[in-house]
């Protein structure tokens, strides 16, 4: 009889003792908002921006409500606005283009490659649309940083990333989130740290953190953040700015401190899984797995993996017969946005030109979450599933 997985692909680990008690201290105390302190207290949300700024090296850290809001935030700090135009992948999440959107502008959509990441050929054709890229390291793929940069200077193009996939990874030593003007982090349940709902955004240029500040909804409390600018900066800023209230909260802040602090063991536990799971996969017929390059320090909590030209069907054959053992996996090809997944193409509020090389490798995306609730005996029993399910299906449908 065939083996089938029994365990939840949407169960996280529980929150740390430390982040729990931490989280009670608040709720004693009652002082969630993050500007309502008493004398000589530093409130759990400075604290944890001061420490997230040293933990990626950024002068200036702000921890908003969620990572769509530090999405619209930097976007927002740019400059960005009604009628103007923003490159972002065509490979991404709805909260992405949904940020492009929520502040007037217009998506403007680069292909993807077959190792996930954006086609830097595709970008350099389109730079001069635009003056913004919103550069999305979709589940956790890094593109060549160094090559990107390179071409975005030259254009004059600001770079804002979106890390919600990447917080600890980096790109030949330098962390995600620090190459651009800013670096946005989700910390979203299914994140690398998980408070429900959150975010965080960095950067080193002053003008436009303090911006960003202002934005957040600072009350003109700019002065008790401690990974900011210094106050003069905000001396102009302070009036021209608008209150778009996004602020995180005390409590929220006090569960994440301690998972920041045990970031690089977990980002290391998830890396043992991916890697369980990819040598499970590797070389099984039909199936493609992207090159990691290894300037790459990724952190893999899911995997991806291509079936490339396959028809629909044959792909649904996989995932139903997949989804009957135990193993959830979701399907970028699918006529209709579904869950978490969605494509370029079912943004209906974006118009975006045919992209056929990119519509062929979003039609044989397979993606899967790695929850540290998994074992690696977990991780290896999956993957054998999906090599039975793919070979089996390659064969019936005598795909190409």
């Amino acid at each position: 009889m065939s083996k089938t997985f029994t365990g939840r692909f949407t169960q996280q680990e529980p929150i740390p003792q430390a982040g729990i008690d931490a989280a009670l201290r608040v709720m004693q105390h009652g002082r969630l908002h993050r500007y309502n302190v008493i004398e000589g207290e530093i409130a759990e949300t400075a604290r944890l921006e001061e420490e997230f700024a040293a933990q990626t090296g950024a002068a200036f850290c702000l921890a908003v409500a969620s990572g769509g809001y530090a999405l619209t935030t930097a976007l927002r700090a740019c400059g960005i606005g009604h009628g103007d135009r923003v490159l972002t992948n065509a490979f991404t999440l709805a909260p992405v283009p949904g940020a492009i959107a929520a502040v007037g502008a217009t998506p403007v959509f680069v292909g993807v490659t077959e190792d996930l990441v954006i086609d830097l050929a595709d970008l350099e054709r389109k730079l001069g649309q635009a003056r913004v890229l919103l550069l999305s390291h979709m589940r956790g793929h890094i593109c060549d940083m160094q090559a990107l940069m390179a071409l975005c200077d030259r254009a004059g193009v600001t770079v804002i990333e979106d890390c919600a996939h990447t917080m600890g990874a980096d790109w030949n030593g330098t962390p995600s989130g620090r190459w651009g003007r800013f670096g946005c982090y989700s910390t979203q349940t299914y994140k690398h740290v998980n408070s429900g709902e959150g975010g965080l955004l960095i950067s080193d240029d002053a003008e436009g953190m303090a911006r960003a500040i202002m934005l957040s909804g600072s009350y003109m409390l700019f002065d008790r953040h401690r990974a900011a600018p210094p106050p003069e900066t905000f001396a102009q800023i302070k009036y021209d700015t608008p209150n778009i209230s996004g602020r995180m909260d005390n409590l929220r802040a006090a569960i994440l401190r301690p998972q920041l602090a045990d970031l690089p063991r977990q980002c290391g536990r998830w890396n043992v899984l991916y890697r369980t799971v990819a040598e499970g996969l590797e070389g099984a017929a039909g199936l493609t797995l992207p090159h990691r390059p290894a300037a790459e320090g990724y952190v893999a909590s899911s995997i991806q993996f291509l079936l490339l030209d396959w028809p629909p069907a044959a792909v649904q054959q996989v995932l139903s017969r997949c989804a009957a053992r135990g193993v959830e996996l979701k399907w970028f090809g699918g006529a209709e946005p579904s869950g978490f997944t969605s494509r370029y193409d079912s943004w209906r509020y974006a118009q975006a030109d045919a992209m056929p090389d990119t519509d062929r490798i979003l039609a044989g995306i397979i993606d899967m979450r790695l929850p540290l609730s998994f074992s690696r005996d977990d991780c290896a029993l999956i993957a054998s599933i999906i090599r039975d399910e793919v070979e089996q299906a390659f064969a019936e449908h005598n795909v190409p």
